[in-house]
């Protein structure tokens, strides 16, 4: 039997034989030349890996490595490494479960489980996706509010009008969609870049943090950065996103043409996580340079980082090239989140909404709960719950990576393009890292809140 088609059997195959495409607008729309040379195909598939890379350094990694820089220095750039090729891992097994079955995540998902697990899977991962909307809505407020000193209940409004750029671009074609959020991300490049220029970090300390200590696992304030900063890196959401957006590709749908979307898509993606995780190691690296080693230990709100740029550094460059990027990093990750909530209710749900209704309850989530908090607490309460949505992130993957390694492993739903004993086996181990790490989390914040 195939792996796509009859009844579900003993060999754990799919039940439902076909299924309707999320993205149904953008399925299958680039076109993948044949016989063309490997640059060419490498920019064919060059695309979906950008689109998840933002994901990995959205407003809310900033507010975590922000915190871990500031209060710990260097010493936990060994998780950002960690979180990383995690990440990359993962979103290998996604895009590789998108290709080969057709279905993203959320599909297999509402395929394999029954119906009531399925529904706590998609309200788990709604809440997720709202986490992150809301951290990428806060972003962008507080870099409006940095650079045009418009107040942060009106930027928090602002961010709403987002989604319009979603609809114009997604309708012009997928392609300019990736084409602007990579310049997004190549202008977070170059305002970090010139940052750590201005910084001057001492190279040994950063390259003595990337070993990992036993005290980021038996302290609990560095257990607790450790685990946000896991949270914002090793994005639950992006593994939804990622194996439908690689389904945009037209790509010859034999064996052999699998195989080769499969290793293009690999490398489109670990291009790009790696792109982020120097963006992730520079937000860590500008915060420990700049705040831990002229004693602001206690710097964890980008406002306050903005601030105290300037007069550390000795420019005012510093101050814009920050709120630049943030700005960029906001904006950037709203189209990812929205884009990633539409693919979790209609896979899960298989609920077909026009598209600008879709986006716009998807945004909703994020902002509700971001006015009122403003409205109520104003910068210190957003900055707290930027930290608290990349915990909230982290309790959450979970759900999302046991499934994902469970399909992607069983030779029934796969076929010939099973993951191999040796991935297989580092899969189960991070997702077994993860849980752990979760659990230590909640047994912490347990003990803290009964005695």
């Amino acid at each position: 039997m195939s792996v796509t088609s009859g009844p579900l059997d003993r060999s754990g195959a799919w039940r439902r034989p076909r299924i309707r495409p999320t993205l149904p607008e953008s399925y299958r729309s680039v076109p993948v030349p044949r016989g063309a040379s490997i640059w060419r195909k490498l920019l064919a598939f060059a695309g979906p890996g950008y689109l998840i890379a933002v994901g990995y350094m959205d407003p809310g990694n900033w507010a975590t490595d922000l915190a871990g820089g500031a209060r710990y220095g260097y010493t936990l750039l060994s998780v950002v490494l960690i979180a990383n090729l995690m990440a990359i891992l993962l979103q290998s097994l996604a895009l590789r479960l998108g290709i080969v079955t057709g279905r993203d995540l959320a599909q297999a998902c509402r395929d394999h489980y029954s119906r009531p697990v399925s529904f706590g899977l998609w309200l788990l991962c709604e809440i997720a996706i709202a986490a992150c909307d809301l951290a990428e809505v806060i972003g962008s407020a507080i870099a409006l509010q940095l650079l045009f000193g418009i107040p942060l209940l009106w930027g928090v409004c602002i961010t709403a009008v987002d989604v319009l750029v979603i609809l114009l671009l997604q309708h012009r074609g997928f392609r300019w969609l990736e084409a602007f959020v990579i310049v997004l991300v190549a202008t977070i490049g170059v305002c970090f870049g010139a940052e750590l220029l201005l910084a001057q970090p001492a190279w040994r300390g950063v390259a003595a943090g990337f070993l990992p200590r036993a005290a980021i696992v038996t302290d609990p304030g560095m257990l607790y950065i450790a685990i946000g900063i896991l949270g914002a890196t090793v994005m639950p959401h992006n593994l939804y996103l990622h194996s439908s957006v690689v389904q945009t590709r037209r790509f010859a749908g034999n064996t052999a043409g699998k195989r080769e979307a499969i290793r293009y898509a690999t490398l489109d993606s670990t291009l790009a996580l790696l792109f982020a995780f120097c963006i992730n190691a520079a937000i860590l690296i500008l915060s420990a340079a700049t705040f831990h080693r002229t004693g602001h230990h206690e710097v964890a709100e980008i406002a306050d980082a903005q601030r105290l740029l300037a007069p550390l550094l000795g420019t005012t460059a510093a101050s814009v090239f920050f709120a630049v990027a943030l700005l960029a990093s906001g904006q950037n990750s709203t189209i990812t989140g929205t884009l990633a909530g539409q693919i979790v209710m209609e896979g899960f749900l298989d609920i077909r909404l026009p598209a600008w209704l879709r986006r716009l309850i998807t945004r909703l989530v994020a902002i509700v709960p971001a006015i009122i908090v403003t409205a109520l607490y104003g910068s210190r309460g957003t900055s707290a719950l930027l930290i608290l949505s990349q915990v909230i992130l982290s309790l959450q993957l979970s759900f999302a990576v046991i499934p994902l390694v469970r399909f992607t492993t069983d030779r029934g739903k796969m076929g010939d393009f099973v993951a191999g004993r040796g991935i297989a086996s580092l899969a189960w181990i991070v997702a077994a890292i993860i849980f752990g790490l979760n659990a230590w989390l909640v047994i912490g914040a347990v003990r803290a809140w009964l005695g």
